[in-house]
């Protein structure tokens, strides 16, 4: 475990951060690259080995990736990403022999860029944490915190192994079920869908060439995302039940049922990974900030993975985090304190809980059997994809590059 300073020390941080996933890493990485003078901490209970084992791989959109480019890891990362070359979107029942593909989208948002690439966890957390132990932030794993207090314009943090910090500042940015969000007393608004994601990997006889597919089934959506070597990684949305026949069954029930959705066109299948279960649901914290206290990624806001877009909201309070922070430091002011903290508030809290509500309506709209819906949402589709600046909207917006963007987000440093 890295050596930290403790309260008694008489050493402060400036910002402690609670949670070392990719939202953690990348605030960290970018606070220390904006001002190296900035005392950074991150404490995780996983053992960075641990993390960098997961199987799974993320949609990164754009937007992101000019970010990441900008902190210095998106050229390690790059290779092991592929590229979202093209999207289509179909519309049918599972015992449909055609499925008639409504909408497609190009992939590209400008010359060479694709709106967004598949890349694996644990290659962008590795990366991650290689770039912060360069640039000097202390990382505590495996370790915890258990409780926090305001004391002297500050906030002291007890951590499992009994050691006492102290930091101006306090992020959580430890996922859905964040303790320390539950410690601050931060209330959310709060459902579950019933629907679990089963997310596995695939490989496949013929290459995808880049394509994503969006197959809206009654049970839910059914994604297959592209990855490099001919392989495709799954995002499958059932009941709650079904998902879970299905991941502890037996693989020949599991590859039969995977293959009446996925389909012939890739050619042959078969399993490439384990297969695992999330329970999906909406998870949207009623505020941001308190005195000395901030939420960043799934701590602030978890959605349902119609949208794949998650992760890149986490990407998007980083960016709008380190900001304020890096300039509240430039202009001397704490950065600690709640009119610092409410600037940040102000410009993520519209953006999630808009992304909430989209992707609660699209999941409510999709996820059915109704024949009515189905006549006019298949209608809507279908306009939509006649109508080619409408489209070059929606994937600007999918790939994060409009409204108010941090200087991150668009490939600019702080």
């Amino acid at each position: 475990m890295a050596k930290t300073r403790t309260a008694k020390d008489g050493d402060r941080l400036d910002v402690l951060i609670g949670g070392g996933g990719y939202v953690g890493l990348s605030l960290a990485v970018a606070l220390k690259q904006a001002d190296p003078a900035i005392r950074v901490a991150l404490v995780d209970l996983r053992q960075r080995a641990e993390m960098e084992k997961d199987p799974r791989a993320s949609a990164i959109i754009a937007a992101a990736s000019r970010m990441l480019d900008q902190l210095g890891v998106w050229r390690e990362i790059e290779p092991h990403a592929e590229p979202i070359m093209e999207m289509i979107v179909t519309d049918s029942r599972l015992r449909d022999v055609v499925r008639p593909v409504f909408l497609t989208f190009e992939g590209e948002v400008a010359p060479g860029e694709p709106f967004a690439h598949m890349v694996p966890n644990g290659k962008m957390v590795a990366s991650l944490a290689d770039r912060a132990a360069s640039l000097g932030v202390e990382i505590i794993a495996p370790d915890a915190v258990t409780d926090f207090h305001e004391v002297d314009a500050g906030v002291e943090v007890i951590l499992r192994s009994g050691k006492v910090l102290q930091a101006s500042l306090l992020v959580a940015a430890d996922g859905v079920r964040s303790r320390l969000r539950d410690l601050a007393g931060i209330q959310t608004v709060k459902w579950e869908y019933g629907q679990a994601g089963i997310v596995t990997t695939v490989a496949h006889e013929r290459p995808h060439d880049g394509r994503a597919e969006e197959h809206f089934l009654p049970s839910g959506p059914f994604a297959i995302l592209p990855l490099k070597d001919n392989k495709s990684s799954l995002v499958w949305t059932e009941t709650q039940e079904e998902a879970e026949k299905l991941v502890k069954g037996d693989d020949f029930t599991f590859e039969l049922e995977l293959e009446r959705r996925f389909g012939h066109h890739l050619g042959e299948i078969k399993l490439a990974g384990p297969r695992n279960a999330y329970p999906l649901g909406l998870t949207l914290a009623r505020s941001f900030v308190k005195p000395r206290f901030a939420l960043a990624g799934d701590a602030a806001h978890g959605i349902h993975p119609i949208s794949g877009q998650g992760l890149n909201l986490g990407f998007k309070d980083v960016a709008a985090l380190a900001e304020v922070l890096i300039e509240a430091r430039r202009l001397g002011q704490d950065i600690g304190a709640l009119d610092v903290l409410e600037k940040y508030e102000r410009w993520r809290r519209f953006d999630t809980f808009r992304m909430g509500v989209v992707t609660d309506v699209l999941n409510r709209l999709f996820s059915n059997d109704s024949d009515a819906l189905r006549a006019v949402r298949d209608v809507g589709l279908g306009l939509v994809d006649r109508m080619p600046f409408v489209k070059r909207f929606f994937i600007r917006q999918a790939a994060g590059l409009t409204g108010e963007m941090p200087r991150l987000l668009a490939g600019e440093p702080i």
